[in-house]
């Protein structure tokens, strides 16, 4: 039976990585994206097309590309349901955590701005793990990895990034939450982060090592670093 891996985040170098490393062992796999479109103004451009750079290629021919709104609980059922139908099943759900950059005075943002922000990048994680733990509860078995590029407020501009550090401290503390409670689920919940600027694929080959080796690293976060291998 093919293994189901879906990938759902932000999309950035770190999605990409994962997505070359899901490439690298099913056929077939199912991603969706966190729009690109809040908040408007952001510093971090948009790719034009979702078309990947040639080294990529293999990647991006083998992926199922599904909808989702992150803001809509509805959504987050229909996303998991057409996962299923598209890959028969879920084996391995990873969310990846990059929020988009945005240097903005706190006075400059309007309140759709952080509206969508919040719904996007806070909100919409809640609706998702509460469908994917629904499924893997119902399958008896699955994994739910959350994996986090932590990123400074500071880093790159004199203006700070408010929303985007906000956001990132929100999903560290819900992953946390979420593997305290995992300790009797029938599937496994696994944290991974990394603070390496540059270290994106190795940082994904990480997570995809800890995956793989299973039930031992259920519950647990584990932080990639380059002082020694890696860090946990």
């Amino acid at each position: 039976m093919t293994r189901g891996i879906l990938i759902a985040g932000n999309e950035s170098p770190l999605f990409s990585a994962l997505c070359a490393e899901a490439a690298k062992r099913v056929e077939k796999y199912a991603v969706t994206f966190i729009p690109w479109d809040q908040p408007p103004g952001n510093t971090r451009n948009a790719p034009a097309d979702r078309q990947p750079a040639a080294g990529a290629q293999t990647a991006a021919n083998r992926r199922i590309i599904l909808e989702w709104n992150p803001a809509s609980p509805v959504s987050a059922k229909a996303l998991v349901l057409s996962a299923v139908n598209a890959m028969k099943h879920i084996d391995d759900a990873i969310l990846v955590c990059v929020p988009p950059v945005c240097r903005k005075n706190v006075e400059d943002f309007s309140a759709e701005e952080i509206n969508r922000f919040i719904d996007c990048n806070v909100k919409g994680w809640f609706f998702l793990v509460r469908e994917l733990a629904a499924a893997f509860k119902a399958r008896g078995k699955g994994t739910l990895s959350l994996a986090l590029q932590e990123s400074s407020a500071n880093s790159g501009g004199d203006i700070p990034d408010l929303p985007g550090p906000a956001a990132s401290s929100a999903f560290h503390s819900f992953a946390q939450g979420i593997l305290l409670s995992s300790f009797n689920a029938s599937y496994d919940v696994m944290g991974f982060s990394s603070s390496e600027p540059g270290e994106e694929n190795a940082f994904a080959a990480f997570v995809f090592k800890i995956m793989e080796e299973e039930k031992r690293n259920s519950g647990k976060w584990h932080k990639y670093g380059k002082i020694g291998l890696f860090g946990r």
